[in-house]
């Protein structure tokens, strides 16, 4: 890969991680009810489903699934399902004081994985990236050396600010009122996702 198509990969993968999705959602709100270090654990399963996908992509696993109808179908219903349910769960529980003690890394870690898994965003994204800017007269392999550890460490770099943002407005919402609200409208997001999810159409097989 040329410096200048790694400049533009860069950039590409900039805009894909920071454009708000399911999983800046879920940094921000891990930040704010369990503040920035117990949250690292979400940052390391947003990674760990990075680097999952960058090896599928590469493989063209990812490609065979969203070519799939019937796969995507399956995919976009239980994603849909899943983000929905967090957003009800979330508004019930949005009076409920956040009990920090009760969330061990393994959970946090567990939702987050899930929450970056079924993101339609991420499958639309990785296969952009090696649709684009994979040479095919290059070893996919070889490649992979470059655009693995750049799109990794953006992704780190991204989440981690989302987290940090969410663990500033913890401890800047002082009232129980502004606490609330904040948490709904995390909660409210999820719901719309979720929505947007199931609502998307089915690709046709080529």
């Amino acid at each position: 890969m040329s410096f200048e198509g790694w400049i533009i990969f860069a950039l590409f993968w900039v805009v894909f991680v920071t454009t708000p999705g399911p999983n800046a959602i879920n940094c921000i709100t891990n930040g704010m009810t369990l503040g920035f270090r117990r949250s690292v654990p979400g940052i390391l399963a947003i990674l760990t489903q990075a680097t999952l996908f960058l090896i599928l992509s590469a493989a063209g696993i990812t490609a065979l699934v969203a070519t799939s109808p019937a796969a995507f179908f399956a995919a976009k219903l239980v994603g849909a399902g899943f983000l929905i349910y967090l957003g009800v769960r979330g508004w019930l529980m949005a009076r409920t004081p956040p009990q920090v003690s009760a969330h061990s890394g393994k959970s946090v870690y567990v939702r987050a994985l899930a929450i970056a898994t079924i993101n339609p965003k991420s499958v639309a994204g990785y296969l952009a990236a090696f649709s684009q800017f994979v040479q095919p007269d290059v070893p996919v392999w070889d490649q992979m050396w470059v655009l693995v550890p750049t799109a990794l460490t953006i992704t780190a770099l991204s989440y981690s600010g989302f987290t940090a943002l969410g663990a500033g407005i913890g401890r800047a919402a002082l009232g129980a009122v502004f606490n609330v609200w904040v948490r709904r409208v995390m909660a409210v997001c999820f719901v719309i996702y979720g929505v947007l999810l199931g609502a998307s159409s089915t690709p046709a097989r080529a």
